[in-house]
């Protein structure tokens, strides 16, 4: 108990963010010291439930110990299966409602919002069944008869004298008027778990420690010392210049301007009565990232948030963020010996070049170390200088459970989205969320399924008062509302009026700031002088018309990005384009690599397409690209002509963004003469009934009804005078037009937009629906006890195949990892990656080396849609578990342990569950039906 308290008190004074200490003790009466009171007697109390008969008969020694001191009590095997309805977290919330209620007077309401942190130290907090279920079986807290008032007086001492010893015996009176908010509840819950976890690790707290002279403070001084836990980060206010700000936090060329997006971003974060919600929409190319982690540097000096998460659609936009993250913490000031916890949050982040490193640089024995203060250097505490903190992975802060504490996160949405997932250790999640400036990048590109879950975080990050700044080009004005809407909560004071401002404000670029409790505020900063305009045309979907006008435009080179919709029409495009152009002119970008091919390919298109003076090898004859949906977003690629499929109007302008990206020379001169306008073909549809028809993968990608709707508002520059688009200023006009309800629709449309928007609105209904089977409840009214908070819930939830589907509605796949068989029957990694990591042998009579496990590894790849039918599946995985190598599922090898082993022989082709696969690495996986 005074482990568990003393840890609690130095997490409160060293590492917890100063905004969360703030929520806590604002709760309180007697404000911050009350709130490191209450912190401290919780962590002391929490195992309070260990002193009663169903727990304490579980040793035959130490209960026969008790039992002659009279607390007597049954056996384990004759309490039999009851023993389990009194688990020691459940009981101590018990025994500490019943404590209070009865020797403090409080009522049965008030007790329980207190109590209830002791009930879900282990990660769920008990429901109302539970307690009813104790309650009717009282042998498990005390046994009947002579010795029942001897438990309940073993039971008061502990808790008397834990009152005493953490200082809370004359609050309790004070406290009892208090309404606990439900975020305070689940704060101080996460906190407990984080102080009983640090305690009841052996290695810094041991059983038989051999310095038995030492005090409690000298043993506990001794665990933390060991811990070396990073603390917050103590963000400064920044340079008020936004110019000086960005050109110190980003490295700018000499001469950069500041965009005036970015500068009205900072002046209005700044002018907010206090950091809440700022919604930032703007073109691509706008420097949205750079604005985004301004922002967040002037929202956590004035919050107290202790760090940042960054959360990005996908594992390949993590990983591109992560080292963009790093070099902006390096540039940071900070106080002199400053640790910093940075993160890669996503089930992949250890194969991570940049990661791997910080986890190498955090590597520490964690033990109990002796301290010897005349040793340490001393420094006053307000002495600062200007130096880079020093950033480590902290190896306690690893794992799927506590990963997500560390200060700095760069990860996927799915890791902010598990906050609004009913899952075990949820609190953990929400602690790790509520002490963070949160930025949610392409807001726009999250399905209904995945926005419910959104809104229910951003309504619970409303209420814990977190900075979040969410980024998007192409936003639609309702989902704008929506978002601002969820963050304000369902308590908010704001009327409707003030929200239908934000849905009405039609300006672009946009920025929406929404502080805690207050009035939306709109703002209109001007565009910077870049814009492009963009001459759409329509392009019959043919083959041999696309290679014929590419072979036209292309006669005095260029560079060509042609985006498809499936990765099958990208396979069979490139196939028809190489035959014309020949296999070095065509270049095949998807989802469908291993990940090192993938890792590579981006690197590539960075290298050849990326901004002047970046890239340094951008092809001087004729070239295409052809891509999936890979290449419209977080690539800074330019081309000079861009042919498209039809696709939803956020996501084509997205697309157009690739195009033109740059200025080549004045007047785009440095382009071949014929591409210096930047030009669009639209393709992917049937134009020549009176409704479009888009082609049947398009349609199972994105619906009938965004397709056509997309069409409609692309009427009038595809077809007539065919007015360009103009980038930046048609982007939301656009949008708007094609996300508005009841939008007009062009004559003879209406009986095809109708029957596609009816299907549209049954395909949301239900995903609305089912999101809502595991999502987390509203918060509550202050002083509603969290009991069942994550009662029905999923367990444990983590960023793994099963785990990403539960905040995704999407087909669950199968991820494999790709080995090669030798001609002798052995394994070894692939042989067409780098010379240093290919070839290498993969024993299976023992683990594998770890630079070979780890290599392969990092060549998984995620089979396509065909795999993910129930009987194709169960099929495919029965399949592949035939190549079961048990020398790999040992601890020594944690690479390869438990991940299914997808072996293609020398010519990279195998057969799996009646498909044919080959692997190329110029194409990636090929599947076709036996």
């Amino acid at each position: 108990m005074e482990d568990s308290a003393a840890v609690a008190g130095l997490l409160w004074d060293r590492w917890l963010p100063a905004n969360v200490r703030a929520l806590i003790s604002g709760a309180l009466p007697g404000g911050e010291r009350d709130g490191r009171r209450l912190a401290v007697w919780l962590a002391g109390v929490h195992d309070v439930g260990k002193a009663t008969p169903a727990f304490a008969c579980q040793v035959d020694q130490l209960a026969d110990v008790m039992r002659a001191q009279g607390l007597e009590m049954r056996t384990r095997r004759q309490f039999g299966p009851d023993r389990r309805l009194a688990p020691h977290g459940l009981a101590g919330q018990v025994l500490l409602a019943q404590w209070l209620e009865k020797r403090h007077g409080w009522a049965g309401r008030q007790s329980a919002q207190f109590a209830v942190v002791v009930g879900g130290h282990h990660g769920v907090m008990p429901d109302h069944g539970q307690l009813k279920g104790l309650d009717d079986r009282p042998h498990l807290l005390r046994t009947p008869g002579a010795s029942r008032a001897l438990w309940r007086r073993v039971q008061e001492e502990l808790l008397d004298a834990c009152a005493d010893e953490f200082g809370v015996r004359d609050r309790l009176a004070e406290w009892r008027a208090v309404k606990l908010p439900q975020p305070v509840q689940v704060l101080l819950s996460a906190l407990v778990i984080v102080a009983d976890w640090i305690a009841s690790n052996p290695d810094l707290f041991p059983y038989f420690p051999q310095a038995a002279h030492r005090s409690g403070a000298e043993r506990v001084a001794a665990a933390w010392e060991g811990l070396r836990l990073p603390g917050p980060w103590r963000a400064e206010e920044p340079p008020a210049d936004v110019g000086e700000l960005l050109g110190t936090r980003f490295d700018l060329p000499p001469g950069a301007v500041v965009r005036p997006v970015q500068e009205a971003a900072v002046r209005l974060a700044r002018r907010m009565s206090a950091p809440g919600l700022m919604v930032i929409e703007a073109p691509m190319g706008e420097g949205k990232t750079e604005a985004a982690l301004a922002v967040a540097e002037v929202f956590a000096a004035r919050s107290g948030a202790g760090g940042v998460f960054f959360a990005l659609p996908t594992m390949a936009t993590g990983n591109a963020m992560f080292p963009r993250l790093l070099d902006w913490l390096k540039q940071l000031p900070a106080a002199d010996g400053t640790r910093l916890s940075a993160l890669l949050a996503h089930s992949k982040a250890a194969l991570n070049d940049d990661y791997a490193d910080l986890m190498r640089k955090g590597a520490q024995r964690i033990a109990a170390v002796e301290v010897d203060e005349e040793e340490r250097p001393w420094r006053p505490a307000d002495e600062k200088r200007i130096a880079s903190a020093e950033l480590v992975a902290h190896a306690w802060l690893r794992g799927r459970k506590k990963a997500m504490l560390s200060s700095f996160v760069a990860g996927t949405v799915d890791q902010l989205l598990f906050a609004g997932l009913k899952s075990r250790h949820l609190a953990l999640r929400h602690l790790a969320v509520a002490g963070k400036v949160v930025v949610i990048d392409e807001a726009h590109a999250y399905d209904t399924y995945m926005s419910a879950y959104l809104d229910r975080v951003l309504s619970w990050l409303g209420a814990y008062r977190v900075p979040v700044v969410v980024l998007s080009a192409t936003l639609p004005a309702g989902r704008r509302r929506q978002l601002a809407e969820a963050y304000a909560g369902a308590e908010s004071a704001v009327g409707v009026e003030e929200f239908e401002a934000v849905a009405q404000a039609d300006a672009y670029p946009l920025l929406t700031a929404v502080p805690p409790g207050g009035t939306p505020v709109v703002e209109c900063p001007p565009a910077s002088a870049r814009g492009t305009t963009v001459h759409l045309e329509r392009l019959d979907d043919d083959f041999g018309v696309l290679t014929d006008r590419l072979a036209a435009e292309l006669e005095g080179g260029g560079c060509v990005l042609v985006v498809r919709n499936t990765v099958n029409r990208v396979l069979e495009t490139a196939r028809v384009l190489r035959e014309r152009f020949g296999d070095d002119a065509v270049t095949v970008a998807h989802s469908r690599f291993i990940d090192l091919d993938r890792a590579a390919n981006d690197a590539d298109l960075l290298a050849r397409f990326g901004p002047p003076g970046k890239s340094q090898e951008r092809p001087r004859g004729p070239h295409v690209v052809v891509a999936s949906q890979v290449a419209e977003q977080s690539l800074d690629v330019d081309f000079d002509l861009l042919v498209s499929d039809l696709c939803p109007v956020d996501l084509l302008l997205q697309r157009m963004g690739r195009l033109h990206r740059h200025q080549r020379g004045e007047g785009q001169a440095e382009r071949p003469r014929r591409l210096r306008t930047a030009r669009c073909l639209v393709t992917g549809d049937d134009w020549t009934g009176q409704v479009p028809v888009p082609v049947r993968g398009s349609v199972a990608v994105y619906g009938a009804y965004g397709l056509l709707r997309s069409a409609a508002v692309l009427l009038e520059h595809l077809e007539g005078p065919r007015r360009p688009v103009r980038l930046p200023q048609d982007i939301s006009l656009l949008v708007q037009r094609a996300y508005a309800d009841g939008g007009a629709a062009p004559a003879g449309w209406a009986e095809a937009l109708d029957a596609a928007w009816r299907r549209h609105e049954e395909h949301r209904k239900d995903q609305a629906e089912r999101a809502g089977a595991f999502r987390l409840d509203a918060v509550g009214r202050p002083g509603r006890a969290v009991i069942g908070w994550v009662a029905a819930g999923v367990g444990d939830a983590d960023d793994m195949r099963v785990g990403r589907a539960q905040v995704r509605d999407s087909r669950e796949s199968l991820e494999v990892v790709v080995v090669q068989r030798r001609p002798d029957g052995s394994l070894a990694t692939v042989d067409w990656i780098a010379p240093d990591k290919a070839g290498l042998e993969l024993s299976q009579d023992r683990p594998p080396a770890p630079r070979a496990a780890r290599v392969a590894a990092a060549c998984g790849l995620r089979l396509p849609t065909q795999f993910s039918y129930a009987e194709v599946m169960d099929r495919a995985i029965a399949e592949l578990e035939e190549l079961y190598v048990p020398a790999w599922q040992v601890k020594d090898s944690h690479w390869l342990a438990g991940q299914l082993i997808l072996a293609l022989d020398a010519d990279c082709q195998t057969r799996l569950a009646g498909f044919q696969l080959r692997y190329s690495p110029s194409d990636g996986l090929e599947v076709t039906r036996v």
